[in-house]
């Protein structure tokens, strides 16, 4: 991969299930060291697009490539091992297995055990969890829970991680806490895609957004262009917001930060 070549990118990929089309020909790029947020109301296509790009979903057409090669069509864990994997929306963590346990199970992916014990606790230690290590999963709290599953994905030592919905159920300083997390790991050079449904934190951690509705991808730019774009602010709030959104402009009284909270 040289410098110019996007360190994921999208081509043109769609899922259909029977005739219903989940995924409808998105494209787009990241670059390495952003974090870029994916965005839509509900049930627009966000989770099928994040398995498609991970292999846990087959693509009915299209293809993803990961700094410039072709991944779309491998297994989850071929994919893992290229250098891409995602977190789960309700944290997939054994919970009768100590957090260092849990991470070493992501770690041996890549490693054999020795090695994988290593990389585990360095993670864990990167993390700020190593007082933990050895806690059973079920006794933390949710931002604890959060940054084992974070954890977990880091062992793979990905060159992007997804991370879907890691700030459910946070409180906002305890979102602040992880929000730091993510951009310490950004300025090392890790690249995100993020799923969240808190608007005002994804608006204040993300460096671009892209907005998919009825699985097409309808807007991208800044948080700051898509919060006043009118056809994002239609598909959250519907006809006669985009309206609103002209006349609201000046005094922010409408967009889609201010306004939705899917």
């Amino acid at each position: 991969m040289n410098a110019h070549t996007p360190v994921l990118e999208a081509q043109a990929i769609a899922v259909t299930f029977g005739g219903l089309k989940a995924v409808d020909g998105i494209s787009f790029t990241l670059k390495a060291g952003e974090i870029v947020g994916l965005i839509g109301p509900n049930g627009a296509g966000k989770t099928t697009l994040f398995n498609a790009l991970v292999g846990l979903q087959r693509l009915t057409s299209g293809q993803v490539l990961l700094g410039g090669d072709k991944v779309s069509g491998l297994k989850p864990h071929r994919v893992a091992g290229k250098g891409m994997t995602k977190t789960f929306q309700n944290a997939a963590l054994f919970p009768d297995m100590s957090v260092l346990e849990n991470v070493l199970t992501a770690a041996l992916l890549r490693h054999d055990l020795a090695s994988a014990r290593e990389r585990a606790g360095a993670v864990l230690h990167r993390l700020g969890l190593g007082a933990i290590a050895q806690t059973d999963v079920a006794d933390l709290t949710f931002p604890q829970k959060a940054l084992v599953e974070m954890a977990r994905a880091l062992a793979t030592e990905p060159k992007v991680l997804l991370l879907d919905e890691v700030m459910a159920a946070l409180t906002p300083s305890e979102m602040d806490e992880v929000m730091a997390v993510i951009r310490s790991l950004r300025d090392e050079g890790l690249t995100f895609l993020v799923v969240e449904h808190h608007m005002r934190a994804i608006m204040a951690l993300c460096d671009r957004l892209l907005v998919v509705n009825f699985g097409r991808l309808i807007a991208q730019g800044t948080p700051a262009e898509v919060a006043n774009d009118p056809v994002v602010i239609e598909a959250y709030l519907g006809q006669g917001a985009a309206h609103g959104a002209a006349t609201g402009a000046a005094t922010g009284s409408t967009t889609v930060a201010g306004g939705a909270h899917a």
